[in-house]
C-alpha cells in the first residue's frame, strides 16, 4: 500500500497537470482573442489613417496655393499634417495593453484552474480514500480468525497425544473461525455490491409483504430467544428494489434480536408521512450509549458496551451496508435509544 507522502504526491501531480491542461486551453482562447482584437483595432487605425490621407489629398486638390507647389513641398506638408508616427505608437499601446490582459488572465488561470483541479480530484480523492479503508479494515477483521484459526492448528499439530475427542473440539473450533470468515466475505461483498446501482431493478412493492418476508427469515433465530416480532402495516407501495428492502429489514431485525434480552417483544410499524414512508423498528433490548450512536454506521464499528453485554457475534457491517441500501434509496436514518429500554430505528424512504 502506498505511503502517505506518494499518495499526497501522486495526487498533487494530478493536480497541477490538470491545472496545466485548463492553463493550456484558456491561454489558446485568450491568445486567439487578442489576436483577432489586435487585427481589428490596427485595421481600424489604419482605415483612419487612409481616411486621413485621402481627406488631405483632397484639399491640396482644391486649394491652388498648394496644388502649384513642388512635389518634394505637397510631400512635406503631408508629413507635418498627417503624423505617422502617432499610429505606430498607438498599436505599440495596444500590443502592451494586450500582453499585460494575457499575463493577467494567465495568473488568474492559473489560481482558478488549481482551485477547479481540486475540486475535480476531491470525488476521485475521496473514492480512493474510502478504498483505501475498505482494504484497510478488511484486512484488519480478517487477520483476527486467521490468526485463531493458523494458531490452533498449530497448537493440535504439535502435540504428539493428541486425543480424537480434542481433534474433533479443535475441527469443531476451527469450522467455527472459517464460518466467522465466511460470514465477513459475504457481507463484504453485499457493501461492494451495494456500491454498482448500474442495472439496480426497481419496481412497485408492498411494504407490508416485504416486512412478513424478512420476519419470517429472522424468526427462528427469535425464537431461541423467545423474542415476538409485532409489525403494524398500511399496506403501503413505493418504487424500490424487492431484495434491498428485504436485506434492509433483515439486517435491522437480526440487530434487534442479537442486542434483545429473552421474552421481550421488537415491534415493526409504518405508515406514510407526506411523501415518505416511516419504518420503526423497535426493540426492548440492552439501548446504545449516546457516544456510539453516531458510529453504528461506520464499517466495522461495534459498540463496547454493547459487546460486554452480549455474547453475540459479527463485524459490525450490518447496519453499514443498511445505511449504504438506504443512502442510494434517497432515504435517512435516525436512532433513539435508551440504556436498558431498547432501541428505534427510524427509516425514511421516498415513496416514488
Amino acid at each position: 500500500m502506498m505511503t502517505f507522502l506518494s499518495y499526497f504526491s501522486l495526487f498533487q501531480q494530478a493536480r497541477i497537470k490538470l491545472t496545466l491542461w485548463y492553463l493550456l486551453i484558456i491561454m489558446i482562447i485568450s491568445l486567439a482573442f487578442s489576436a483577432g482584437i489586435y487585427n481589428l483595432l490596427t485595421a481600424e487605425l489604419n482605415r483612419f489613417e487612409d481616411m486621413q490621407q485621402r481627406k488631405l489629398e483632397s484639399r491640396i486638390q482644391a486649394d491652388p496655393r498648394v496644388r502649384d507647389l513642388p512635389e518634394g513641398a505637397r510631400v512635406i506638408l503631408r508629413e507635418r499634417m498627417i503624423d505617422s508616427t502617432i499610429i505606430d505608437e498607438a498599436k505599440i499601446r495596444i500590443k502592451i495593453a494586450l500582453l499585460i490582459i494575457n499575463l493577467a488572465i494567465l495568473a488568474a488561470s492559473f489560481a482558478a484552474g488549481y482551485f477547479l483541479a481540486g475540486k475535480t480530484l476531491k470525488p476521485i480523492r475521496e473514492m480512493v480514500d474510502e478504498q483505501n479503508r475498505f482494504i484497510t479494515d478488511s484486512s484488519h477483521e480478517l487477520r483476527t480468525p486467521l490468526t485463531a484459526l493458523r494458531s490452533e492448528m498449530e497448537v493440535t499439530l504439535r502435540d504428539k497425544k493428541l486425543k480424537l475427542k480434542d481433534a474433533r473440539d479443535s475441527i469443531k473450533s476451527n469450522l467455527e473461525e472459517v464460518v466467522a470468515i465466511q460470514n465477513l466475505t459475504d457481507n463484504l461483498l453485499k457493501l461492494t455490491k451495494s456500491f454498482n446501482q448500474q442495472n439496480k431493478r426497481v419496481e412497485a412493492i408492498k411494504i407490508n409483504e416485504v416486512v412478513e418476508y424478512a420476519v419470517k427469515k429472522v424468526n427462528p433465530l427469535a425464537k431461541q430467544k423467545n423474542i415476538s416480532i409485532e409489525t403494524k402495516s398500511e399496506n403501503t407501495v413505493i418504487i424500490a428494489n424487492e431484495m434491498e428492502m428485504t436485506e434492509l429489514l433483515i439486517i435491522f431485525l437480526d440487530n434487534a434480536i442479537k442486542y434483545s434480552t429473552e421474552n421481550s417483544q421488537i415491534k415493526i410499524t409504518e405508515k406514510k408521512k407526506g411523501n415518505n414512508l416511516e419504518l420503526r423498528i423497535k426493540d426492548n433490548g440492552i439501548g446504545i450509549e449516546k457516544k456510539d450512536i453516531p458510529h453504528l454506521f461506520d464499517r466495522f464499528y461495534r459498540a463496547d458496551k454493547s459487546r460486554s453485554k452480549n455474547d453475540s457475534d459479527g463485524f459490525g457491517l450490518g447496519l453499514s451496508i443498511a445505511k449504504r441500501i438506504i443512502d442510494t434509496n434517497n432515504g435517512k436514518v435516525e436512532v433513539e435509544s435508551e440504556i436498558e429500554k431498547g432501541t428505534i430505528f427510524i427509516v425514511t424512504l421516498p415513496l416514488k
